[in-house]
């Protein structure tokens, strides 16, 4: 099996610079923190520690056969973490929060364009968009930018992924 694209830092910001405002959060805590799709789409802002630079991984989002999604708990009680972002991007969290997470402690952090929850069938075409406008490999998943994430030295906080 070949192994998964690892993104360049400058390429990570490429692809979240190419994509629609109200994801490019997504793209840049998905490198940085390695956090998984499902993880990030079930974030409420009280996960959000805007002091501490940290998020709590609670949830991931799942979907039923019929198409509703729900917040599920993680597989394991090792699931259930706290990660750092770097402090360079605490900006772009507090712009995020302010101007596309849902309203409230328990809104998410991540909606749609008609503010209801991510769906990652939705996202794709936004993903696939942004990837080719960077110009970035087209065998990049969603899931590969945590690979960048991973080849980096840690900052402080809680270890990434602990």
């Amino acid at each position: 099996m070949p192994e998964r694209p690892v993104l360049t830092v400058a390429e990570v910001f490429a692809v979240a610079d190419s994509i629609a405002p109200r994801y490019r959060l997504l793209v840049l805590l998905a490198a940085f923190t390695t956090l998984r799709f499902g993880e990030l789409a079930a974030l409420r802002r009280r996960d959000v520690d805007l002091e501490e630079l940290t998020i709590t991984v609670r949830h991931a989002q799942a979907e039923l056969q019929d198409g509703r999604l729900f917040d599920k708990a993680p597989k394991s009680a090792a699931g259930v973490r706290s990660v750092s972002f770097p402090a360079e991007l605490l900006d772009a969290v507090t712009h995020h929060l302010e101007q596309f997470a849902a309203p409230g402690r328990d809104g998410h952090v991540f909606v749609g364009p008609q503010s209801r929850q991510l769906r990652r069938s939705n996202f794709r075409d936004d993903w696939v968009k942004a990837r080719k406008t960077a110009g970035v490999t087209a065998e990049l998943h969603f899931h590969d930018p945590r690979h960048t994430g991973n080849t980096l030295p840690p900052w402080p906080g809680p270890a990434r992924g602990s």
